[in-house]
């Protein structure tokens, strides 16, 4: 169901909620989520790549990520304005890469 509409569905880290989803790309090799955290890291905004999810739940409108929230609130900001750049994207591929390593051994992708 890649045509599936995320935006406003909740996202949950591994140890509970983050936030919601403020827009999702479903883009072959392009596949996104921006996610709101709101109040909780006072607004920021985050870019998840589509690999860091582990299931989507329809009717509970929630994601699941393989990230919990100190990783996610540790990621560089999503810039709207360069979210498609390359150097960005290599920070982006690099942060959540080398997070990997930190995910506890029970988790799955």
């Amino acid at each position: 169901m890649a045509s599936t509409d995320l935006v406003g569905y909740k996202v949950e880290a591994l140890d509970g909620g983050i936030g919601k989803i403020d827009n999702a790309s479903h883009a072959v090799n392009d596949s996104y989520l921006v996610v709101d955290t709101g109040p909780w890291i006072f607004g920021k905004k985050v870019m998840l790549p589509a690999g860091t999810v582990n299931r989507v739940d329809h009717d509970e409108r929630k994601v699941f990520v393989d990230r919990d929230k100190d990783q996610i609130k540790a990621a560089p900001e999503y810039d709207e304005t360069s979210h498609s750049d390359p150097a960005y994207r290599d920070k982006l591929g690099g942060y959540y890469g080398e997070n990997y390593s930190s995910l506890p051994p029970d988790s799955t992708r």
